[in-house]
């Protein structure tokens, strides 16, 4: 994968003119460095001992900004839109002409009309038809067709006793999900990827970004025509009324977290699995939830480093220092979860990291990423759980950048599994050698509700076949997801169902 960051190019005319904050904070730390790169919480560390919660940096060559490292500066930055904007208009570097024409921060963050750029109404009106459209996803059909491309992915490789886990599962699952999640017929995703690949690694932001637009518009004509059970026309259909422009900005953020940012999560959940025992034994001994797990990569290792460029629409005061209007101030997701004032150092089960933002720009697509995440994880190692690192850790390469932080490649052995047979995709076998455990709300059993005749999906939470109703209790047909009124026969049980539990009760969920 081509490098972010070319730290070696002479870029002519790249230096920032006196007056720049780039000259008034002496010291900006270049994060462009092969330094940071190497070891990039190295590098927070010493920030945060020289600078205290925000330190002076240089994003690119001629491009300052200020590092928020602290938790608590990062929650206030994100929770306060009245004060700290995400329109780059207020950019005032970019409205004075200093900043290096071939930067990648400068072409990727500009003014647009996407919803993760504007704020006030306009952010509202967008944010609600993402969320009116990724809310209709129903998260038991994603689950089931998940595990699928799971079966088949894992299918190619599982014979062959090694593979290289990055291009042929943790890359591949995501794309195949977008397919399916945005109505994509399946020879029109290759010229997007493409050009989403070059718009997110910095190969070549500004013709990733045409080339994916290209391709996004070809979608929306096609849906327009023929629309289906996809977030593509859910969204041409809702009544924000979007312009085909704000069709393709939406699209393109969305499509862009899932596949750039997803893969990222499963890689490294998979590589600290590989090499952290403390971690491995807890995950794979079932002491740990996957969902639990995922959490604590979160808070560990995001996938999405550094983001969030906020600026200050007036002069104002943060963490000790003194902003100026337009000032850039970027977030780092990686340095302020190891904020070492945050009370308690448990991370497992604990969701209040910021990997997915916080505030009115938190990611509006994180359940359905978690989701795939984990349902990815769960069933890699269902059915590989001997999983084992082929080679040095000190051999693995990272992406480089300031963005992204992730492994370029994760080479595995293990003992060869045979194939399912034809047509039988693999299933988690009753006694799981791995003792993986599963979210509660994972739908396990599949009956029919004695009263409605719905389809009922019900999980136990000790695993065992649940028994059917009695003729007495019946359903009173409630509308999806509503709770089923019968009472349970198993006196003393305690059942789970989508996070909900209680005893002597059932949930009842009509398909």
């Amino acid at each position: 994968m081509t490098p972010l960051y070319d730290s070696s190019a002479q870029r002519p005319g790249a230096l920032p003119p006196p007056g720049c904050p780039a000259h008034e904070g002496a010291g900006a730390e270049p994060l462009h460095a092969p330094e940071f790169g190497r070891d990039p919480f190295a590098v927070y560390r010493r920030l945060r001992e020289t600078h205290g919660q925000l330190a002076p940096v240089e994003l690119d060559r001629g491009v300052p900004a200020m590092l928020c490292l602290g938790y608590d500066t990062a929650l206030e930055i994100m929770r306060r839109p009245e004060t700290f904007s995400k329109d780059p208009r207020h950019w005032r570097a970019r409205n004075e002409g200093v900043l290096s024409g071939t930067s990648y921060a400068p072409q990727v963050i500009r003014p647009r009309p996407q919803v993760d750029f504007v704020d006030g109404e306009e952010h509202r009106r967008l944010r609600g038809a993402i969320e009116d459209c990724t809310g209709r996803i129903d998260s038991g059909a994603l689950r089931n067709y998940v595990e699928r491309i799971a079966d088949s992915l894992i299918d190619q490789f599982c014979e062959a006793g090694e593979t290289e886990l990055i291009g042929t599962y943790c890359a591949l699952v995501p794309v195949l999900v977008t397919s399916q999640l945005f109505g994509f017929p399946q020879q029109a995703m290759d010229p997007l990827l493409r050009g989403v690949v070059a718009f997110i690694d910095g190969s070549d932001p500004a013709g990733g970004d045409r080339a994916a637009a290209a391709a996004l518009r070809e979608l929306i004509d096609l849906k327009r025509r023929d629309p289906g059970a996809d977030i593509t026309s859910w969204l041409i259909a809702h009544p924000a009324r979007l312009t085909d422009e704000e069709l393709v900005e939406q699209l393109l953020l969305l499509i862009g977290m899932v596949t750039g940012l997803v893969p990222g999560l499963i890689g490294n959940s998979l590589r600290v699995l590989l090499t952290d025992e403390r971690f491995s034994g807890e995950l794979m001994g079932g002491s740990m939830l996957v969902e639990d797990a995922l959490d604590e990569v979160l808070w560990t290792d995001p996938p999405l480093a550094n983001m969030g460029l906020y600026f200050p629409v007036h002069d104002t005061n943060l963490a000790g220092k003194r902003l100026r209007a337009g000032d850039a101030v970027m977030i780092s997701f990686a340095a302020t979860n190891r904020d070492a004032l945050l009370r308690s150092p448990h991370k497992q089960g604990n969701r209040a990291h910021l990997a997915f933002g916080a505030g009115p720009h938190a990611c509006p697509g994180r359940s359905s990423a978690r989701l795939i995440a984990s349902v990815a994880l769960e069933k890699l190692l269902d059915r590989i759980p001997d999983l084992a690192l082929a080679g040095d850790v000190e051999e693995l390469k990272w992406l480089s950048g300031v963005f992204v932080r992730g492994v370029v490649s994760l080479p595995v052995r293990f003992a060869p599994v045979a194939r399912p047979g034809a047509g039988a995709l693999a299933r988690p076998p009753p006694a799981r050698a791995s003792g993986i455990r599963r979210a509660s709300g994972t739908r396990r059993r599949k009956g029919r509700c004695r009263g409605c005749r719905r389809a009922c999906h019900r999980r136990c939470r000790r695993g065992r076949p649940r028994r059917r109703p009695s003729r007495r209790s019946r359903c009173r047909s409630p509308p999806r997801g509503r709770r089923c009124p019968e009472v349970s026969p198993w006196r003393g049980r305690t059942w789970r169902s989508r996070g909900r539990t209680g005893r002597n009760s059932r949930s009842c969920w009509a398909s």
